[in-house]
């Protein structure tokens, strides 16, 4: 009878993901047409809405099993039943590696994860033997004479329902880019070149991209190809991008997830992870939409790193916050941050506010300059991993978060967050040059989230990060709000010398107002900071500045943050609209 029912409830929970998978891949399959139509307002509902079917189809998959199961469900002796039913199920499954991400979901709707129990639940990852590329995945290019043979052939594979604008003109672009930039790295004749590029193409905001890499003897090259669509004109090829580091930019933590036809994900992130090698996969889950499994990914290469490492979790470097308390690993890059039980003045929002606008940055567009955020209930560190006073100042700060149970630490709601080395650190420690770029990328970081709607706020130094591509990110959301909600005013004249000398304002202050004219004030303590910033942003002082911003997210003119750079932009005259 027992194991009857653990057959019940396994195939429930696989027919359950079959479900969900089918409507994430009905959302991520639009992105063709989308694109092809121009439709940007929709690309950006069907983010939010991505987001939201994967979830929902976890909820209905337990909801399911009560029907099915109900009083057995509680009986976790069983639940070791399910999961060798369901593990057989899945051996020759293309996804099994997110079913088990899927089955570990539907588990916790009835036990915690106090201990990862192999037991009852899909613990160890699929190892280094299935991260093989799979030629599935791929479609071939090998070419003998030309690279501008092999870029016409390139692009002629790839069609949309918009005709090309100038395909030759792409192509010679291409062949000119491969030329000046591979080259030189070729260690082998270009007969013995081969290309291979990604079957699906990938879509995020306004811009398609063809992902590649470029095989050459023993050397991996990436390859991708950046595509626009301009209206009534054709698609054509923006960019080529044949650097890691670029690459990596592209798929930053500070973006939108990709949309992309993914049949076998771990295909793709074995792929992708050749081109590049610095990305944690768990990464590079996240970036194709998977966000669950990255969630998984992520325990388990934190969990195995935490194995083989001496150090100890420390609070974050920086300015302590008034809202989160930071902590990290100093030989793991990212941090770890809970919503302390207490805001000091002049912070006035609740735990249930700060919560919400951290998920609307993880739906939102993050326009390449607000970190990703992975939020985890329940999250359980042993008591050695800590260092003594940062686990103290954690049991004080966040005592209703956060629980010393029998030598282990059990941390009901935190964010996991990629680490950056604070702006105000940043600035403090470096040569001139190196401050005047970090300030006029600063000033660039502010009006890119301002192009997205975004207002973040508090624009002081310590709530932006320098990444080690030297971008500049805003990470603290606690007082972000839509910037067309924002009424910017300029200061009213003093009336009399009493206005002059009162240190409280003589005129009123609505909730949304905000003086443009008092920016100058989160550059206190760094002169030389506050003098590079003016050089650059001097305009963003005033209110005209942010109105003009406004009017142009009322008339619908959204901005798109190009995740390359100009230079490397072949037709930069054109502007994505």
């Amino acid at each position: 009878m027992l194991k009857f029912t653990a057959t019940r409830i396994a195939t429930a929970i696989l027919n359950g993901f079959e479900a969900a998978i089918e409507d994430h891949n009905r959302v991520t399959l639009g992105a063709r047409e989308r694109f092809e139509q121009a439709d940007w307002q929709a690309a950006a509902d069907a983010q939010k809405h991505r987001a939201d079917v994967y979830r929902a189809g976890i909820e209905k998959a337990a909801s399911k099993l009560r029907l099915v199961a109900d009083e057995a469900l509680h009986n976790q002796a069983l639940w070791a039943d399910v999961k060798r039913e369901f593990a057989q199920m899945i051996e020759d499954h293309d996804n099994r590696n997110i079913t088990q991400t899927f089955y570990n979901s539907v588990y916790s709707n009835w036990f915690s994860f106090e201990r990862y129990d192999n037991q009852y639940l899909f613990v160890e990852g699929e190892g280094e033997k299935n991260r093989d590329v799979s030629a599935r995945v791929f479609n071939r290019f090998r070419q003998q004479n030309s690279f501008l043979e092999l870029a016409i052939n390139l692009l002629d594979r790839y069609q949309f329902s918009v005709a090309w604008r100038h395909l030759e003109n792409d192509a010679q672009h291409i062949a000119k880019a491969l030329e000046s930039q591979l080259q030189p790295q070729l260690t082998t004749s270009l007969a013995n070149i081969e290309v291979q590029v990604l079957k699906s193409v990938f879509y995020r905001n306004k811009g398609a991209y063809l992902v590649g890499r470029i095989l050459h003897g023993d050397a991996i090259t990436p390859l991708v190809l950046p595509i626009s669509n301009i209206p009534s004109e054709g698609v054509f090829v923006d960019a080529a991008i044949i650097n890691s580091d670029d690459v990596s930019v592209i798929f930053s933590f500070t973006r939108s997830h990709f949309m992309v036809d993914a049949p076998i994900p771990q295909a793709y992130v074995n792929f992708l992870h050749t081109i590049m090698p610095e990305k944690h996969r768990y990464e590079l889950y996240t970036s194709l939409g998977f966000i669950k499994h990255g969630k998984t990914e992520f325990v388990r290469n934190f969990v195995g790193h935490s194995e083989t490492s001496d150090d100890q979790l420390v609070m974050a470097a920086g300015t302590r916050g008034m809202v989160m308390s930071v902590f990290t690993l100093e030989s793991y890059d990212v941090v770890f941050k809970i919503i302390k039980d207490r805001f000091r003045p002049p912070k006035s929002v609740t735990r249930a506010q700060v919560k919400a606008k951290y998920r609307l940055v993880s739906r939102h567009d993050r326009a390449g300059r607000m970190a990703d955020t992975q939020e985890f209930n329940n999250f359980w560190f042993e008591q050695q991993e800590f260092d003594p006073d940062c686990l103290a100042e954690l049991l004080r700060e966040c005592a209703a978060t956060v629980e010393l149970k029998d030598n282990r630490v059990l941390i009901k709601h935190l964010y996991i967050e990629r680490r950056m080395e604070p702006l105000n650190l940043f600035v403090n420690s470096q040569p001139v040059d190196a401050i005047n770029n970090a300030m006029e990328d600063y000033g660039n970081a502010i009006r890119e989230i301002a192009g997205a709607n975004i207002f973040p706020g508090d624009m002081l130094l310590k709530n932006f990060g320098v990444t080690r591509h030297g971008r500049v990110i805003f990470y603290d959301y606690d007082e972000i709000c839509f910037l067309d909600e924002c009424n910017f005013r300029d200061i009213p004249p003093p009336r009399n010398a009493r206005d002059e000398m009162s240190s409280a304002p003589w005129y009123s202050v609505g909730e949304n107002d905000v003086f443009p004219e008092e920016f100058s004030y989160f550059f206190s303590g760094n002169p030389h900071a506050k003098k590079a910033f003016e050089a650059f942003h001097s305009d963003l002082y005033q209110r005209q500045t942010w109105q003009e911003i406004q009017r142009r997210i009322r008339d619908g003119e959204s901005s798109y943050v190009y995740p390359y750079r100009v230079a490397q932009r072949f037709y930069p005259e054109i502007k994505a609209r």
